[in-house]
């Protein structure tokens, strides 16, 4: 099936750069080129693309508040294309908060030229998204959920994957964190020079602390950090205390850092004193490192398909029996933080095929 795409920026360079890169690829179809949201919003009419990369800083009506009306009233997969600039990303996560799927940093030239394929790749992706309005993909609000007292004696740890539609549902299951929340880890996939922003935007939502993790660092309750965008893994190490490692090795399902790494690195280390928790993305992965944490008597859960934007990793996850539990995202904080799931211990020994049905709850 052929994506048909709309490109909106408003520097006819760029638009004829984006249309050239992404038209070259024989499964995408350009359908038009806006260079302010009045012409979008007549070309969205007239072409019914199946997705739209959208400029941030635009003439009239910016990239935001475009964003936010089609969210709002023809919901649809939305890639953001920006700046590295330090307010370019401050400005793409609030997007990604508002429903775009995913961001791309606007190529500088030809110099970026051969990187085009990784846009039609993001483009061909979201193609497959599920998209709604907010409301409906978070029906609940999850700051008025009940949240069980802590056991601080049960969780040392939370580790927590995303990819597509991730920076939304971190947007809006992290602020029922409580203050003294156990420490947490996060791989979220997104483009390299984002992750501070991201980092930044969450601390300003969130009680507990968020901020980026730097190699060494020392674990702390009420803490949350999210892994850089390095290239590098982000891995769990044990000892007197817990503390991040950054090491250098070959992509994990096409992703560096990964979530199947960190994963894997807190089922060595902490067994079944984790809680591993696996958001909505495209591909694999995780769901083979949720699976070694459930195999090490951790308590692990994956998002439903009903409020993942695309429920790739969760059913990979779902597909290995490697999840506890599958929950819609407005009640996930609440069972993480509990300390109080029933867990069956699985025996390492057996394959993903000899396991019990994953058990979802839909309330």
């Amino acid at each position: 099936m052929t994506v048909r795409v709309l490109v909106v920026d408003d520097s006819p360079t760029m638009r004829t750069l984006l249309s050239h890169n992404l038209g070259s690829d024989p499964e995408i179809e350009v359908v038009g080129a806006a260079s302010c949201a009045a012409e979008a919003r007549v070309m969205i009419r007239e072409h019914n693309p199946d997705v739209v990369t959208l400029d941030i800083e635009m003439p009239g009506m910016n990239g935001l508040q475009f964003l936010e009306k089609i969210m709002r009233l023809r919901p649809m997969p939305v890639i953001i294309v920006s700046g590295i600039t330090k307010s370019g990303c401050e400005t793409t996560i609030c997007a990604l908060e508002l429903g775009a799927l995913d961001c791309y940093p606007k190529p500088q030239g030809a110099a970026h030229a051969s990187n085009s394929s990784s846009l039609a790749n993001i483009v061909k992706n979201a193609a497959n998204a599920f998209c709604s309005q907010p409301s409906l993909v978070t029906s609940a609000n999850p700051i008025s959920q009940p949240i069980p007292s802590i056991q601080k004696d049960v969780t040392r740890l939370i580790a927590i994957g995303a990819s597509t539609g991730g920076v939304e549902a971190l947007h809006h299951m992290l602020p029922v964190f409580p203050e003294d929340c156990p420490p947490t880890l996060i791989v979220q996939h997104i483009g390299a020079g984002f992750a501070p922003a991201l980092a930044d935007r969450l601390d300003q939502q969130c009680k507990a602390k968020v901020q980026l993790a730097e190699p060494g660092l020392t674990l702390q309750s009420g803490h949350i950090y999210i892994a850089p965008s390095n290239n590098r893994h982000m891995v769990l190490k044990g000892g007197n205390s817990l503390h991040v490692r950054s090491i250098l090795s070959d992509p994990s399902d096409g992703h560096c850092p990964s979530v199947d790494a960190l994963f894997n690195s807190v089922a060595r280390t902490l067994g079944s004193s984790a809680v591993g928790i696996l958001l909505t993305g495209m591909g694999g992965d995780g769901a083979r490192g949720l699976l070694a944490m459930r195999q090490a008597g951790a308590r692990t859960i994956a998002q439903d398909q009903a409020s993942s934007v695309i429920y790739g990793m969760p059913r990979a996850a779902a597909e290995l029996n490697a999840a506890e539990l599958i929950l819609p995202l407005t009640h996930i904080a609440a069972h993480a933080l509990s300390g109080v799931l029933h867990r069956s211990v699985i025996n390492p020994k057996k394959s993903g095929d000899d396991f019990q049905p994953v058990i979802a709850m839909r309330n």
